[in-house]
């Protein structure tokens, strides 16, 4: 069919109409506009759910007044999983020969308040230092992340929602009762927080305002810090009198391959299986219920665990965090106490 010259102007002209139209509305600016106005409407009513759990309205005029979406926070909580590196090549890189010299060197350093808490909440020092310095290198990277910010762009990413805004609320009262300003607020991109790195709800379950200032003050106070990690771990069912385990091996023509985390056995037991404590080291005199991780697999190393090692497992539920803390703090302590 023909088309005359005039329609062809007419189409030509309408065409041109819907493309200006349409990049008009998928424009940057549009979308962004757009976005903001989603964004804006979401924290209207994450205000409003934060109100009706009893944040005072003073409390979330000066922080989420203020807050701002965190794209790095997104893009870290992508990345998160573990490089895949042997457990060899992970603990070289935790225990390195310099960690260890430092953690010695805080150790005697903090040696007098380090006992104090030791004394009052069953929780041997060199395990508090191990966990220093695995979770912020003794103090010098303890996150710089606004804790506010981070936790409602998590919010809002929506993939973990219900366990942040947890989080968030637990982190608003701590504002509320003056234990940090929202300034100092800071921590990893997760909301991790101070020199131990504890979550908001950790925190509120377990600070402590060791030093009687009137404030737990978990980053800058060691010593707020410190007794706050000991009673983490003493409520938890640390046992003073126990160590955490040690490198073992089985003899060749035991099958490894049915032995799991979750078997639990006298010391004795795994003896009687042929268990045999590696590099010299004797195991525990005492007859601890303990068990056997193979963390790459029964052809690799094995490590007999007794309860505190669950208990470091609580606080985070890696078997390579556990396993570095644990040796970090032998190597780091009294070779003759790490043994009881």
């Amino acid at each position: 069919m023909k088309i005359s010259a005039h329609t062809h102007r007419v189409l030509l002209l309408f065409s041109i109409v819907v493309i200006l139209s349409l990049n008009l509305f998928y424009s940057p600016t549009s979308i962004a506009v757009a976005s903001e106005s989603r964004y804006r409407a979401w924290l209207a009513t994450l205000k409003r759910e934060v109100l009706s759990k009893g944040i005072p309205l003073n409390t979330l005029k000066t922080t989420l007044s203020r807050v701002e979406l965190a794209p790095r926070v997104i893009e870290l909580d992508r990345r998160q999983l573990e490089p895949a590196l042997t457990l060899d090549q992970y603990l070289s890189r935790v225990i390195s020969k310099d960690r260890v010299l430092i953690g010695r060197k805080k150790l005697i350093k903090n040696r007098i308040l380090l006992d104090r808490i030791a004394e009052l909440y069953g929780v041997q020092p060199r395990f508090l230092v191990a966990l220093w310095g695995v979770e912020t290198d003794f103090g010098r990277i303890t996150g710089s992340f606004p804790v506010i910010d981070s936790l409602v762009t998590l919010i809002y990413d929506g993939r973990r929602s219900s366990f942040f805004k947890r989080e968030l609320i637990h982190a608003l009262r701590i504002l509320d009762e003056g234990h940090v300003s929202i300034d100092e607020m800071k921590g990893s991109w997760a909301g991790a927080m101070g020199q131990l790195q504890f979550m908001p709800s950790t925190f509120r379950g377990f600070a402590v305002d060791f030093d009687n200032d009137g404030r737990k003050d978990i980053w800058k106070s060691h010593a707020d810090a410190f007794a706050s990690a000991a009673n983490y771990l003493s409520q938890s069912g640390w046992n003073y009198d126990q160590t955490w385990g040690q490198e073992a091996f089985f003899p060749e023509d035991i099958d490894r391959t049915s032995i799991r985390f979750k078997q639990r056995k006298r010391l004795s037991a795994w003896k009687a299986l042929g268990l045999r404590p590696l590099k010299g080291r004797n195991f525990p005199s005492k007859d601890f219920m303990s068990s056997v991780i193979q963390p790459e697999g029964a052809a690799s190393q094995a490590f007999l665990v007794y309860d505190n090692y669950r208990v470091i497992l609580r606080w985070n539920r890696s078997h390579r965090f556990a396993l570095s803390v644990g040796i970090l703090s032998d190597l780091i302590g009294d070779p003759v106490e790490s043994l009881l």
